[in-house]
């Protein structure tokens, strides 16, 4: 006897709504560089999730061929910017954002 219970959308969307709102108020608050980071991948990562659950829903995987290429820039992203912030701290021997300032030259 198979189970065929499935998830109601509207989970996918409180969520997805939830891990959004969690990123946005650590972009807006925290000052670490590398939270901040965190922070924007959450937030990538709700939408994603919100476009595999509507693929689903209506049974079209082209929303779920666009989260893979998603993913792939993402974590080009998190690579850039992570060596970013290594030169950085090189440079101020601290990951504060408010520090970046001294940078311009």
């Amino acid at each position: 006897m198979e189970n065929t219970a499935s998830i109601d959308i509207n989970f996918y969307i409180i969520l997805a709504t939830l891990l959004f709102a969690i990123g946005a108020f650590g972009v807006m608050v925290r000052r670490n560089m590398i939270v901040l980071l965190m922070c924007i991948e959450l937030m990538l990562n709700a939408v994603n999730l919100l476009m595999v659950a509507f693929s689903n829903k209506y049974a079209n995987p082209d929303a779920q061929i666009f989260v893979f290429f998603i993913i792939v820039v993402a974590a080009a992203e998190a690579t850039v910017g992570l060596s970013i912030l290594i030169l950085a701290y090189r440079q101020l021997r601290s990951i504060d954002v408010n520090l970046f300032n001294k940078l311009k030259g």
